[in-house]
């Protein structure tokens, strides 16, 4: 593994600072981490302290006040939340099915790819075709089956805390660039802010990198597999999932809180893209917006004969 640095200062050259001179601009872990991140998804990647860090500072550098963003419909309900809280800055924006093209008027447009937890998935082509600047959260999908940016995206935007990190211990955002200049003033933004990622989560994000296709494409498979058999059973009225990666959600006949209740194998915990898999109702967070019995399941690299079982049995019990 490359070396983790945590210095959060290096001395000067000949009395001019360095590459590296105080850790709230950069540092060489994070520098690395970066530089792996960039060529995986084809432009100038930058981390950031967590994914919701990673959304603010790319809506603080590309908006002023008074812009408004379009949302993808069913997205991550955690974006729609801090949107709402920036409405105080003079943020303003509105929802529409991303399936389709963007409404006209909007500054920046903002998809999911693929939604969390409705799996849609964005109409790339009419999203590219749009005036504003487009933003392609793709941290369901990973480089690994979308890389936005070949897709005439400005910015690719992860939660690296999920698939790229992968093993549910480091809390990490990332926006990769398509432009350089876009990218110096979201740098300049994030140096000012102090929201810079520590070099333990770079370091350990780019341990993950290594495995993240082997990871993934397993996830993938055993999700495919396990959406295949949820269709076709009795107590489930409704399965998403839109052909690749390792979430998929469901909507059961019954009660969902007893079957996350009755899980033994998968964990009922919250989040995604770890290697153990995690089921939960939705509900609880999101409210009204999702239905009432949709479950959210995150595949891990267990056995899908073993996770099946888990899930049948629990299931029995709704």
């Amino acid at each position: 593994m490359e070396p983790l640095d945590r210095s959060t200062i290096w001395p000067y050259r000949d009395g001019r600072p360095g590459d590296f001179y105080y850790q709230r601009f950069a540092h060489p872990t994070g520098a690395e981490a970066e530089r792996v991140l960039g060529e995986l998804d084809g432009g100038e990647a930058l981390l950031f302290p967590s994914g919701s860090a990673a959304i603010t500072a790319l809506v603080l550098a590309e908006l002023e006040p008074g812009r408004t963003i379009a949302l993808a419909e069913g997205a991550y309900y955690g974006t729609g939340e801090l949107f709402h809280l920036l409405e105080g800055w003079g943020l303003r924006f509105v929802e529409f099915d991303q399936t389709g093209p963007p409404p006209a008027g909007a500054d920046l447009v903002w998809l999911e790819a693929p939604s969390n937890p409705f799996l849609t998935m964005p109409n790339l082509e009419a999203a590219a075709a749009h005036p504003g600047r487009v933003v392609v959260d793709s941290t369901a999908a990973t480089p690994v089956y979308l890389r936005p940016l070949e897709h005439g995206a400005d910015y690719a935007l992860h939660s690296a805390t999920k698939y790229l990190g992968g093993h549910d211990d480091l809390l990490l955002g990332a926006v990769v660039c398509r432009d350089q200049d876009a990218a110096a003033r979201l740098r300049e933004l994030r140096g000012r802010t102090g929201m810079v990622a520590p070099p333990d989560s770079a370091w350990l994000l780019l341990r993950s990198l290594k495995t993240l296709r082997a990871r993934v494409e397993r996830q993938s498979a055993t999700a495919s597999e396990l959406a295949g058999r949820l269709q076709a059973h009795g107590t489930v009225d409704r399965v998403r999932y839109p052909g690749f990666g390792g979430m998929l959600s469901f909507d059961v006949r019954g009660d969902a809180s007893r079957v996350e209740r009755s899980l033994r194998t998968i964990a009922n915990a919250t989040s995604l893209g770890g290697v153990d898999s995690v089921l939960e109702s939705r509900r609880r967070w999101e409210g009204d917006r999702v239905p009432e019995n949709l479950l959210r399941l995150s595949v891990g690299l267990e056995d899908a004969d073993e996770l099946w079982a888990d899930l049948e049995q629990a299931l029995s019990k709704a």
